[in-house]
């Protein structure tokens, strides 16, 4: 679906996370992901609903959970990937799936765009993981280059190659 976007940030061996947080702090890449989802619907998954500080401003929450639990107001609950689905039919925005590992693999074949900060560097205590996927089956376009604290990363928007019929 074009309306559901990948959004994350990976090492070089596709680390996610550790611990349930981000292994590296890029202030321009939160600002990049602010600015990149604010106004829009954000998808994830219980664990990285709860390692946020808080509600993210301008940007209506979904959790993908099967847990019974209660959410804070205006946060909405889905329980089913279809059920996600077939919410980004019917509003058609542009819905970004924020992660965690699971719900990236669970989507990254549903969606025809993923937004990679892809990060010049790895680390061997990584938890959590973005799915391999075949980089053949993508355009890639570097949207831009940035370093920190001497961490080169880049931003990278990939768009699904349509398979033409013979």
């Amino acid at each position: 679906m074009e309306n559901l976007i990948l959004i994350g940030a990976i090492g070089k061996n596709n680390e996610l996370g550790k611990n349930n947080q981000l292994i590296w702090y890029l202030p321009e890449d939160l600002k990049f992901f602010k600015e990149t989802t604010i106004n829009h619907t954000i998808v994830m998954g219980y664990n990285t609903f709860i390692s946020l500080p808080k509600l993210l401003v301008k940007r209506k929450h979904i959790v993908l959970t099967h847990r019974d639990i209660e959410l804070p107001v205006g946060v909405i609950k889905f329980n089913s990937k279809e059920s996600v689905i077939n919410y980004a039919k019917q509003n058609k925005e542009d819905i970004f799936i924020i992660g965690g590992e699971s719900v990236y693999k669970e989507f990254i074949n549903d969606s025809d765009k993923m937004i990679i900060t892809e990060i010049n560097a790895e680390d061997k205590n990584a938890d959590a993981y973005f799915p391999k996927f075949n980089h053949n089956e993508w355009n890639k376009n570097v949207i831009n280059e940035l370093e920190y604290n001497g961490i080169s990363y880049k931003h990278i928007l990939y768009k699904r190659k349509i398979l033409e019929k013979k």
